[in-house]
């Protein structure tokens, strides 16, 4: 099974397009109980001034603004990058009828191709663990932030959709420990680079009630590669009994986001 930050898996297969994370998103969408949805809060919380430049590292179909295009500020400059050239091209799809300051460019966040101090808020939703030197990355972002702007950096937690793990009893999963960038070890990750780090969660939680939805969002997933015909057969039979058996699958939910800035000259020093 691919690791979650093997790159030539994540851009050749898992973010080749934009399928995989649709039925992903399509599976909050439709069970998740928090009817405030994630990215308007996750926009909720970009307190930048009113005239800021922006930088999202990995936008994948660009969501966070197509769900928030009426509340983006008339002076805002958000630049949305991603390193997989198809997901890009879905972002700019999805938003070509933005009436804001958008632009698009293919970025690996290792190696961001601008100038220092270039930016007041660096976003970063649900992407750092994907990342396979995050210490290069967030020197990077420290690098093209502007005095005081700020880090946000979205992730999950070591909970997250613990659930779903009995579904494939005999495959590795990721879910319910989540490697590489999570709510747990976040802040310790962010310290070296930034003085100041609140972590803001997310209360929510699935409630499923379809077969399909949930096997679309197992089939989007690393472990796709391990199913065959007759373990998908199994994997959608244990589905069926569950949800006879008790009606839905209660599953929980463990995000949040990181606000990671410097306070003043005393800030973190920008090392590799």
């Amino acid at each position: 099974m691919p690791r979650i930050s093997d790159q030539a898996y994540l851009l050749t297969r898992q973010y080749r397009d934009a399928s995989n994370l649709e039925a992903r998103i399509a599976l909050h969408a439709r069970f998740s109980t928090n009817t405030y949805g994630y990215y308007s809060w996750i926009f909720d919380h970009l307190d930048l001034p009113p005239h800021s430049r922006i930088l999202e590292l990995g936008c994948g179909t660009g969501r966070l603004w197509l769900e928030n295009k009426d509340r983006i500020p008339e002076g805002w400059d958000v630049t949305l990058s991603d390193f997989s050239p198809g997901m890009l091209q879905e972002a700019q799809q999805n938003l070509r009828d933005s009436r804001r300051s958008l632009t698009f460019a293919v970025i690996n966040a290792q190696a961001i191709p601008y100038a220092d101090e270039s930016f007041d808020g660096v976003i970063a939703n649900h992407m750092l663990y994907h990342v396979p030197d995050r210490p290069k990355a967030l020197a990077e972002i420290r690098r093209v932030l502007r005095p005081g702007g700020k880090l946000f950096a979205a992730t999950n937690g070591q909970a997250h959709l613990r659930e779903l793990n009995r579904f494939v009893p005999e495959r590795e999963t990721d879910f319910g420990r989540e490697p590489g960038f999570n709510l747990e070890n976040g802040r310790d990750e962010l310290a070296p680079w930034f003085s100041t780090i609140v972590l803001q969660r997310y209360d929510d939680a699935l409630i499923i009630t379809e077969v399909e939805p949930l096997i679309a969002y197992f089939l989007s997933t690393r472990i796709a590669s391990a199913l065959d015909g007759d373990t998908r057969a199994e994997l959608a039979r244990r589905v069926e009994q569950e949800l006879a058996a008790h009606g839905a699958i209660h599953v929980t939910k463990d995000s949040g986001l990181f606000e990671a800035w410097n306070d003043d000259s005393s800030a973190p020093a920008v090392s590799s």
